[in-house]
């Protein structure tokens, strides 16, 4: 049976080019979460998805972006309009033809390396040899009868097996892969790895300098460089008992020795094997994961109600009708019965069940978003054998998201033969009218904020008179975004995201059309007069899908001041969050704070790294100190009048940057690509072998500290410097890298095709000078003590010969663009600018200094350009909790108990559901007694009087103000002199600000923000909230 026939025409393997390497210019930020090995065992698969409603195509959508070796579809049953409530890939005049046939082609589209066939038979269990040819069948939407047959099948052939199903605001998922399934790295986490400090007799390690060793009891590790126990390096992973934060003990050591100093310890993964049953003896006895132990109780019933569901739909034909009392008594009734079976009783929720059966037939986008992420990695898991599956069942639901403002009943549930139809079931026709007339802004149309377009589209967000969806985005299309944003494709690359993004939607669901207005702009404070107060006014809410902390915390502020709920989202890999911010409720986004990054001490960097890590940091810093920051300095220097007079007086640093201006205008200037060859392979010369003796004649191999201690232990790897060999090609890549950009600098044309036997004869002809430790040079050894090389008390400038011999050196400036250098701009995603180039080989160089392991050039454009792993599950995981809280939002919801902030981890797989955290609260007294406020939320609003009356005001409150001030002008002081105050009294408000800040209010503002410092009726400080001025223009 030939199921490889290729629906688009891609010649192309899977994920895997001629050579076998994997197209990372695509796939980069997925790389980053599975690894090369993973995607290249997905690489070889072949996947079977069964069922093509909105969690069939979502899971097949998820799958072939990730890349497999084959994707092959089912689903013979006619398009319904119904299935447009959330199968994108169906369009109206799809109604009718076979789901498989019409979505194939339009699945194909996402990913031209992943191959899309129909299966032929018009049954999976005719003939069930022909699923021999699959690694693994996805069921969905499947009779509970077939699903058995086709998972007991799987089980004993070793295909594995995932199953899912949507009701409404229900869901399921059920894996089995085999008996003793392999897996390989159960977390996704990088090895834990540090520095031995000590190891006693009785094998108990310690870590240097009580850094926390990071490891757990059962962890395995190895060793190396440990002196004195030489056998332990590089000896089998040894099992670990964790001992204390800082210790941890590894067993019997006796006969290996007394250990002496020195060694490195890292984490090993060791592989874990799972055993799964089938899925006819895990309907009897489940094991169930818990998706929320807020409702521990509930996933028993409903492994019941689904099977209760089965037997209906066997019985009749189909499945409960919306909102039917008497189909869900007979549905209850049926889980009775399966209830009292087996050897645990399933005590049940009769209001559950019959929620269970009144949304039978509802299919929501956000839920098959959620299971179709949470399915599509359990695929991705079973075939690459990385991160932990599910084991073995795990039940979900969202029952809050059900509406309290308006009444559902069979009459408003029921089908109308609209394309919303699978969403009304749930909710009824009311609610439907309520999300087509909301207005909201969604900021970023990235990986989130495609999925969020998708979703809103299906749910009819903004499709009413009263709808509008505003969408902000400045970035434009790369080829690395078409791994994981799904609504782009390779012809929109370098076009802009948030108008192809609003092209793709309105073309999924027609009824948008009109409705989407982008905007190509930055949401900052820049462009307050773009998203003005008006436009904010006017919004029902706002959704972030931004990927920086910066721009996420500005529009949070923009939310608490306008007063406009916000659902805030984020991923990391195989990690994701959602937040729910609501006004008077809940805490802000930025009520909380993410840990500071990681930063290293300077000395270590410049003398003593001791991880590939700082190496790589090494090199971004010289990235930035050869091509960036000279390049910038000259530029000013030619076209700032008195530059330096002016500004290096106030730098404190002259020498250095007088120096630079010299090398770069005079000294080192050159004039051919030969001479950038030339000034390469001098840096080369400076930086790994100059350098190097230096720091070894400052600190020789064999010195010590004051204590006696040998000076190169611990976190200190004694150097060896590098000599230069051109056919060492990490030699030869530096100079290659370090060349063309410094002749990018000058606007030398870079020869792009000269071949390596240029670069060898110019290096041929170099004489390097013998080099020679300056005995006046001092290094920093330790970030405790001060650095000798440090500046004191800003600029020496009037009174060093060496500055004005340097400034007399220089030629005059020329402002010319002629003159002008280009500094080189860091793009970590362009593999032919060199710039990953010259870091990789500048880190690996350095660590070869210090006999550090180096890393290839993926992981070091990972560190060095701060890449965020991304991968398409997650992001659509995600984005179905976000539009389940949004449901809640526009019902208008105000019991903060049934909201959720949820967290995943798809990798463990961990799932944490809680109760957002309430918002501060406050008190003062009043003239009328206690007051409470909001510290977050509430505002004290006023008209523009003038500031006597604004005084007045306050004092009838009770409040003494005792100082008034906006922005940086105090415009009131209680200990000012009567003077200085009776020009201002009369005056008002606005005309205070403008007279004392001497600026004009900016036309578009349409209030001023006062801070108070206030007294209340206990003459005691007390913190109120801050005053809003509203100018009604």
């Amino acid at each position: 049976m030939d199921n490889n026939m290729d629906i688009d025409g891609s010649a192309v393997d899977i994920g895997q080019l001629k050579n076998g390497d994997i197209d990372e210019s695509l796939y980069s930020r997925q790389l980053y979460v599975l690894g090369h090995e993973a995607m290249k065992r997905m690489g070889s698969s072949h996947v079977l998805i069964a069922g093509l409603r909105g969690l069939g195509v979502e899971i097949a959508k998820n799958i072939a972006l990730a890349g497999v070796k084959s994707l092959t579809l089912f689903d013979p049953e006619p398009a319904a309009i119904t299935d447009l409530s959330s199968q994108f890939f169906l369009h109206p005049d799809d109604v009718g033809k076979p789901r498989a046939a019409v979505t194939a082609p339009r699945v194909a589209e996402l990913n031209a390396y992943t191959p899309v066939s129909v299966y032929p038979s018009q049954s999976l269990t005719e003939n069930l040899d022909d699923l021999r040819q699959y690694q693994v069948i996805v069921l969905t939407g499947t009779s509970l009868k077939d699903q058995l047959t086709i998972s007991d099948f799987a089980h004993k052939n070793g295909i594995f097996v995932v199953v899912a199903d949507i009701f409404g605001l229900f869901g399921s998922i059920f894996t089995d892969f085999g008996k003793q399934f392999a897996i390989a790295d159960p977390t996704g986490e990088n090895p834990v790895s540090g520095i031995v400090a000590d190891i006693d007799s009785e094998g108990l390690v310690s870590a240097l300098d009580e850094t926390r060793h990071g490891l757990e009891d059962g962890d395995y590790v190895t060793f190396s460089e440990v002196q004195g126990m030489e056998s332990l390096n590089n000896s089998t992973p040894r099992k670990i008992v964790v001992k204390g934060p800082y210790t941890f003990s590894i067993g019997d050591v006796s006969g290996l020795g007394e250990y002496r100093r020195g060694g490195l310890y890292t984490q090993v993964k060791m592989p874990k094997l799972v055993d799964f049953q089938p899925l006819s003896e895990q309907l009897q006895k489940p094991e169930i994961l818990i998706s929320d132990f807020a409702k521990f109780d509930r996933p028993q019933q409903l492994h019941v109600g689904f099977q209760a569901l089965h037997a209906f739909k066997d019985k009749h034909g189909h499945l409960p009708k919306p909102h039917s009392d008497r189909d869900a008594t007979q549905v209850l009734e049926l889980a009775q019965g399966l209830a009292g079976q087996g050897e645990d009783k399933v005590e049940l929720d009769e209001k559950l069940i019959r929620e269970l059966s009144y949304q039978a037939r509802g299919d929501l986008s956000p839920m098959a978003a959620f299971f179709g992420g949470l399915a599509a990695q359990e695929v991705l898991k079973s075939v690459s054998g990385k991160f932990h599956p599910i084991v073995q069942w795990l039940y979900f639901d969202s029952l809050e998201s059900l509406p309290s403002s308006v009444e559902r009943s069979e009459d408003l549930c029921k089908p109308t033969g609209s394309r919303y139809d699978g969403q009304v079931a749930v909710f009824g026709a009311k609610f439907q009218e309520k999300l087509a007339n909301v207005n909201q802004f969604l900021v970023g149309a990235g990986a989130i904020g495609c999925e969020m377009l998708k979703n809103w589209a299906l749910i009819g967000l903004a499709t009413g008179p009263k709808g509008k969806i505003n969408v902000a985005d400045m970035d434009q299309i790369e080829k690395s975004n078409l791994n994981r944003q799904f609504l782009f494709r390779p012809k929109d690359v370098g076009k802009l995201k948030a108008d192809c993004a609003a092209e793709a939607v309105q073309a999924m669901n027609p009824e948008l059309t009109g409705k989407i207005v982008t905007f190509r702009d930055r949401v900052g404070p820049e462009t307050e007069h773009v998203f003005t107060e008006i436009f904010w006014d006017e919004l029902d809410g706002v959704t972030n899908a931004l990927d920086n902390v910066d721009a996420r915390q500005y529009v949070d502020r923009r939310c608490v001041f306008f007063r406009k709920p916000l659902v805030d989202s984020g991923t990391l890999g195989t990690k994701g969050n959602s937040q729910v911010v609501l006004p008077r409720l809940t805490e802000s986004y930025s009520s909380s704070q993410d840990p500071p990054e990681q930063s290293f001490p300077q000395c270590t960097l410049r003398s003593f790294p001791n991880k590939i890590e700082h190496t790589i940091a090494w090199a971004k810093e010289k990235f930035h100190q050869y091509f960036v920051g000279p390049p910038e300095t000259v530029n000013l220097y030619n076209t700032q009048s008195n530059y330096i007079e002016q500004s290096l007086k106030q730098a404190g640093n002259e020498i250095p940057t007088l120096q630079s201006i010299r090398d770069f205008l005079v000294a080192e200037k050159p004039s051919t690509f030969d001479d950038c060859i030339i000034w390469a392979r001098n840096q080369f010369e400076k930086e790994y072998n100059n350098a190097i003796q230096q720091l070894l004649y400052n600190f020789p191999k064999d010195s010590t500290t004051a204590s006696g201690a040998p000076f190169w232990s611990g976190p200190k790897r004694a150097p060896d410097p590098l000599k230069f060999d051109a056919s060492n090609p990490t030699h030869f890549s530096f100079v290659k890298a370090t060349a063309n950009l410094h002749a990018f600098n000058y606007g030398i044309k870079q020869d792009k095709g000269m071949p390596e036997t240029r670069y060898l004869e110019v290096m041929e002809n170099m004489i390097i000078p013998e080099f020679s430790p300056n005995p006046t040079v001092k290094i920093q050894a330790d970030e405790n003590e001060p650095d000798p090389n440090a500046q004191n008390g800003g600029s020496n400038f009037d009174d060093n010969d060496e500055l004005h011999k340097l400034v007399s050196s220089l030629p005059p400036p020329d402002p010319s663009a002629a003159a002008k250098l280009q500094p080189v701009e860091f793009e970590k995603d362009d593999d032919t600018n060199h710039h990953i180039d010259f870091i990789t080989a500048a880190s690996n160089l350095r660590a070869q200094n210090y006999a550090i392991a180096e890393a290839d050039r993926h992981k070091t454009k990972f560190i060095a350009g701060k890449i965020i792993p991304a991968i398409a599950t997650t992001t659509a995981l995600v984005t179905g909790l976000v539009v389940l809280e949004l449901y809640k939002i526009i019902d208008g919801k105000d019991d903060i108990e049934q909201y959720k902030n949820g967290f995943v981890n798809l990798a463990l797989p961990f799932f944490g559901f809680s109760e957002p955290i309430a918002s501060p609260k406050g008190e003062y007294v009043g003239s009328a007694g206690k007051v409470t406020i909001d510290k977050l939320w509430d505002r004290f609003e006023v008209e523009d009087v003038t500031l006597r009356e604004f005084l007045d005001d306050f004092k009838k409150q009770g409040l003494d103000i005792m100082m008034l001030s906006s922005g940086v002008s105090l415009l009131y002081a209680s200990f000012y002199p009567p003077s200085k105050l009776k020009d201002r009294m009369g005056l008002k408000l606005s005309k205070l600000v403008e007279t004392i800040s001497k600026k004009p209010i900016p036309s578009h503002q349409q209030n001023v923000i006062f801070e108070m410092t206030v007294e209340d009726q206990t003459e005691e400080d007390v913190e109120v909230p801050y005053v809003m001025l509203k100018l009604h223009k």
